[in-house]
């Protein structure tokens, strides 16, 4: 892994709702430049050389910071990680200069099978060597500090000898990784393991925190008819999620927070509300807290 100081730096993203870019809103975005903090978008939709979507997204560039969120590195996979996989994101990024770039912890890739879903990985100490040299074979590639996102869990692995919070502390330790904290993935957790959201968050190594993703979940119930919450991106954000926003943002300070909306988008003022929101809330927040200092 780099130094720190080796790392490319393009920028910080503002302390404000963002948004992730979809090709629904392009010509909306384009035409009325929305006062938003940023967008974000998921780097393999514009791994191709040029065509509509790349116009689009530079004309969205020159205005607005960007953060680039991966979906496709299954860095949590038992085999090697992708080079050509990795070098298109290295052309991305080299492209765009995006202020932060993300990744979950998951893994998604099996020989030659790749899978639509995130799927998760025992919290072991096999588990964690792996995941950090693949950490590491990244942010040297890249010359970037990625960012690592907590997942959203529907089971708990027997063999787990770490606290998921533990866990990610660890990697944060040993390979210099930012984090990107999804409040919907705690809340989806908590609530699938019957554990408690807020001192997830209160656990949760917030000193590595640089960006919040905020987004939508289906409640559903499983075969004994507990809650069980699926995190399906379609819809507006829970109001238990938007006090744990709170509860994380008291304790962290204002942080770029991106509204998560992939599926049935909605028309834009609805997902621009949800921006705001967070935007209000973040404000609400720091005044408070510049009150108490005076007092």
């Amino acid at each position: 892994m780099p130094e720190p100081s080796l790392f490319v730096h393009f920028g910080k993203l503002p302390c404000r709702g963002g948004v992730g870019l979809k090709a629904e809103h392009y010509r909306e975005v384009i035409e009325t430049s929305p006062d938003v903090g940023f967008f974000e978008i998921h780097a393999e939709n514009y791994m191709g050389a040029g065509g509509p979507p790349h116009r689009y997204l530079s004309a969205v560039r020159e205005r607005y910071p960007l953060s680039l969120h991966g979906v496709g590195l299954s860095i949590g996979s038992d085999r090697p990680l992708d080079r050509a996989h990795l070098r298109r994101l290295e052309t991305l990024i080299a492209r765009y200069a995006p202020a932060l770039f993300s990744e979950h912890l998951a893994w998604s890739s099996h020989d030659a099978g790749f899978f639509n879903d995130l799927l998760p990985v025992p919290y072991t100490t096999r588990t964690l060597q792996r995941v950090c040299a693949h950490i590491d074979e990244i942010q040297d590639t890249l010359g970037v500090r990625m960012l690592l996102e907590n997942p959203s869990t529907y089971l708990a692995f027997a063999e787990s000898t770490y606290a998921e919070t533990e866990f990610i502390a660890e990697i944060v330790r040993r390979t210099g990784c930012g984090l990107l904290l999804d409040i919907n993935n705690v809340f989806v957790s908590s609530v699938n393991g019957m554990e408690d959201p807020f001192a997830y968050i209160d656990a949760f190594p917030l000193e590595a925190v640089r960006q919040i993703h905020l987004a939508g979940h289906a409640r559903e119930a499983d075969e004994r008819d507990r809650p069980l919450l699926i995190d399906t991106h379609d819809r507006a954000i829970d109001e238990t999620v938007w006090t744990l926003f709170a509860h994380a943002i008291a304790r962290t300070g204002p942080l770029p927070t991106l509204i998560e909306w992939d599926a049935r988008v909605p028309a834009w003022p609805t997902l621009k509300a949800q921006a705001e929101r967070a935007d209000t809330i973040m404000s609400a927040l720091a005044s408070e807290s510049l009150n108490l200092t005076a007092a």
